[in-house]
């Protein structure tokens, strides 16, 4: 399903994934995204499988966890409205590095690398800010987890 909601483009531009578009690139990458709506307990993506697409969450709630080499979970992060994940397959074209499930009932829009690539032969300026504003939120991830290690380690020196 297309989506086409009237409210849809100022939520989409207060999300750090789409800032800086003006109103035509918007809408190109307005017209590639399809609504994906999950129930409470549902997977959206699993760690391991093969991903193609990326979700922004408009509403809901998700938990972010990652497996570890004993079999244990471990829960990342969470995620809710103006969220977005799975980006990280579309840069480096690998499968899933964590397994997302809907704690609450769930609607996002799903961006696929088809679709990505389709923006950039469409309109190359629009393509270039969604790939700016996906490493800024990369770096903020990242700038985050560092500083969770760090407050471990710095616990596990007292």
């Amino acid at each position: 399903m297309v989506v086409t909601a009237p409210d849809l483009k100022a939520f989409l531009l207060a999300t750090p994934f789409f800032g800086g578009l003006s109103e035509p690139s918007l809408d190109l990458l307005m017209s590639m995204l399809a609504e994906r709506r999950f129930d409470a307990g549902a997977t959206v993506v699993s760690e391991g499988e093969p991903g193609r697409s990326m979700f922004i969450v408009q509403s809901g709630r998700l938990a972010v966890s990652k497996r570890t080499n004993a079999g244990v979970v471990i829960p990342i992060s969470v995620l809710e409205r103006g969220d977005f994940f799975g980006e990280m397959t579309l840069i480096e074209m690998q499968n899933r590095s964590a397994t997302v499930v809907a704690e609450a009932p769930t609607l996002l829009y799903e961006l696929t690398a088809k679709n990505l690539y389709a923006c950039y032969k469409a309109d190359i300026h629009a393509y270039v800010i969604v790939l700016q504003n996906i490493n800024r939120e990369l770096c903020r991830r990242l700038r985050r987890a560092d500083e969770r290690f760090a407050g471990h380690a710095a616990g596990s020196d007292n």
